[in-house]
């Protein structure tokens, strides 16, 4: 297995990588900003929901291969983790916690040369270093060969490709702008800031000349400890009582720069707005992000463990997306009863779309017209010219 154990001296020029607080300079963490965890965490849930596929590309097409390894990647890929948890980090890593970047360690048993265990690092202590022949990767003061290791990479940087970029950047002064709405906001629904009665008092009036005549009318007139629900009693011609009704966030435009920096994190993320509550669900929007943004983290992430972990060059992953489209169950059946009709789907395919246990009676494919088995074709009267048979 000299492919895992490449000697790892190198000629090194350092290029200093850290993830950083991002508290230190200026801004709220994202991992901490309500609107960008939302984002992460749905995307990472959808590319989490995908099973991980072994192909083979065959004369015929392309085929699902079953076999150890197959049930490695998508059942099991580490002793403590299922196969939704690995993928969830790994995705959490590239969007948000690794800046654009996720390193897996590759753990091979020496005696028997099978992976044991996909074990994820935490990325907030992975460092980059150049060298001569292309780049290693540090965690916790050891060097690791890109052999001995799955990189996963989103953005890739226009400087040193294999190493991905985030969101960081982009994200700041927008969440920023959304944390000081929040407060605002917060402000004035506690009323700490407008009062919710005035009193205007006759202005020749000598308490008013001093904080201590101030509270004295208050105390007077406003503070009484018994009354009650009993209504006040005031002179008319000295103190007048007016309610008064605070501003809203609308009239300040909270709404409106919240709703707009609401769609820049969704559109720099590539979610839909109605997720971060802007607008209402559509589907086609839905289907879109699915078939999209989805669908390319799938295969950044399918290309990578293809990459790293295949020799067979037949051999290749695949993250199947179509159970993350929004069906109804109308829609699920009649685009399954028209495969049928046109030879191309088992019956029993069709129950599994639809969640239904296989039947032993349909299992052979059928024809349109009078749903007979393909083999028995050719033994309808009409194509014998006549009723006998």
């Amino acid at each position: 297995m000299a492919f895992w154990k490449k000697k790892k001296t190198r000629s090194k020029v350092s290029i200093p990588f850290a993830f950083g607080d991002v508290d230190s300079i200026g801004y709220v963490r994202l991992s901490e900003h309500p609107d960008v965890v939302i984002a992460v965490n749905k995307i990472a849930d959808l590319v989490s929901n995908m099973t991980i596929h072994l192909m083979e590309n065959t004369d015929q097409g392309d085929k699902r291969v079953r076999n150890g390894l197959s049930r490695k990647i998508d059942i099991e890929p580490h002793k403590n983790m299922t196969r939704k948890g690995w993928l969830y980090k790994i995705v959490s890593d590239l969007l948000l916690h690794g800046d654009g970047n996720s390193v897996v360690h590759i753990d091979v048993d020496p005696s028997t040369g099978l992976i044991n265990d996909l074990t994820p690092f935490p990325m907030g202590s992975v460092g980059y270093e150049e060298t001569k022949d292309g780049y290693m990767i540090n965690y916790n003061g050891n060097d690791y060969h890109p052999d001995e290791v799955i990189h996963f990479v989103i953005n890739p940087n226009p400087n040193y490709p294999y190493r991905g970029t985030g969101y960081r950047v982009a994200l700041r002064d927008i969440v920023k702008n959304l944390s000081q709405a929040n407060k605002t906001k917060n402000s004035f629904m506690s009323g700490k800031y407008m009062p919710s009665i005035i009193l205007s008092v006759d202005a020749m009036t000598e308490e008013l000349a001093s904080e201590e005549g101030r509270d004295k009318i208050l105390d007077k007139y406003v503070s009484e400890s018994d009354s009650g629900a009993k209504p006040w009693v005031l002179p008319a011609d000295l103190i007048q009582v007016h309610q008064v009704k605070p501003l809203s966030l609308k009239d300040i435009a909270i709404n409106e720069g919240v709703e707009l920096d609401k769609k820049t994190v969704a559109g720099l993320l590539d979610v839909p707005a109605f997720f971060l509550g802007v607008g209402e669900f559509n589907k086609e929007a839905y289907n879109n992000f699915v078939n999209t943004r989805i669908h390319s983290i799938g295969q950044i992430i399918a290309q990578t463990l293809t990459r790293d972990l295949l020799y067979d060059p037949k051999w290749f992953f695949r993250l199947n997306p179509r159970s993350l489209y929004s069906y109804n169950l109308d829609e699920l059946v009649g685009a399954g009863t028209q495969m049928v009709d046109r030879n191309a789907m088992r019956r029993n395919e069709l129950r599994d779309w639809v969640g239904l246990d296989p039947d032993a009676e349909m299992n052979e494919l059928i024809i349109l017209e009078n749903y007979i088995p393909a083999g028995m074709l050719g033994s309808q009267n009409k194509l014998k010219g006549g009723d006998d048979e």
